[in-house]
């Protein structure tokens, strides 16, 4: 199939076939699994994992793609392709109460922030997620306080999960290529949190709070939210800047806020 990549969608398709190979190597598929791919595009990844022998949901936008894998996979009767919005999509309406999905994609750099918290919404159907990201969104995903990449995504999402970035994907990979370099990384939700918070929508206040103006120090920042006394009382010193806080001291902060 002809098919030109859509801006608009953040198309660019993976066809290096050794990057592919690496992909599945660490997917690890099992046969009887029940796994989801989001934005299978023309199928690169879709083929070798149906090999695998899982049960697989695909979840396309482009009508143009759901008409092309339907004919190409049309006797795949593991497959079932959803043609709807990922940022849209009832996850947990794919489950029974027994199992938990896995989920792979190529997320299109555009929306790959705001569906990572919808997927995070839907954890408890959720056993991974292995996704292919802007290199810089991975950095500071798995970003540790201290570091310039370190912030507000590096805090929540490790929050929900165990992050883990697993290797770069050049430009070339893609037709077309992108203008950056890319990266697959490994979210493993938690069933437990491994801090205690106060209630999720404060967290997030908190935490967005905080860093608002990277540059300004956690007293100023959460003037609204603790006092400097009140910050100091619980041992961290208000002259930081958010990027030197740790999950722990985050919560801790949001507990007594």
């Amino acid at each position: 199939m002809s098919h030109q990549a859509r801006k608009r969608f953040g198309q660019n398709f993976l066809h290096d076939q050794t990057i592919i190979n690496n992909i599945l190597a660490h997917a690890q598929a099992i046969p009887n699994e029940h796994w989801v791919e989001i934005g299978p595009g023309l199928g690169a990844l879709t083929q070798p994992l149906l090999l695998t022998g899982v049960k697989l949901d695909v979840v396309e936008l482009d009508r143009d793609l759901v008409t092309h894998l339907e004919k190409k996979f049309a006797n795949h009767h593991q497959l079932t392709i959803h043609s709807a919005d990922a940022l849209k999509f009832d996850f947990t309406g794919l489950v029974n109460s027994e199992e938990k999905l896995r989920i792979i994609g190529n997320l299109p750099y555009n929306i790959s922030t705001p569906l990572m918290f919808h997927l995070l919404e839907n954890t408890s159907c959720i056993k991974n997620m292995l996704f292919m990201l802007q290199k810089e969104v991975v950095d500071r995903i798995c970003a540790e306080p201290g570091s310039k990449t370190y912030g507000r995504l590096s805090v929540m999402m490790q929050y929900f999960c165990a992050v883990e970035a697993l290797f770069d994907v050049p430009p070339e990979s893609f037709d077309p290529m992108p203008q950056v370099m890319s990266a697959i990384v490994r979210l493993t939700p938690y069933l437990t949190p491994p801090v205690v918070i106060k209630d999720f929508p404060s967290f997030k206040l908190l935490v967005t709070q905080a860093f608002s103006q990277r540059r300004k120090t956690i007293r100023n920042s959460l003037k609204n939210l603790l006092s400097e006394q009140q910050i100091q009382a619980l041992g961290i010193d208000p002259s930081l800047r958010a990027e030197m806080l740790s999950l722990e001291e985050f919560a801790l902060l949001n507990l007594h806020s």
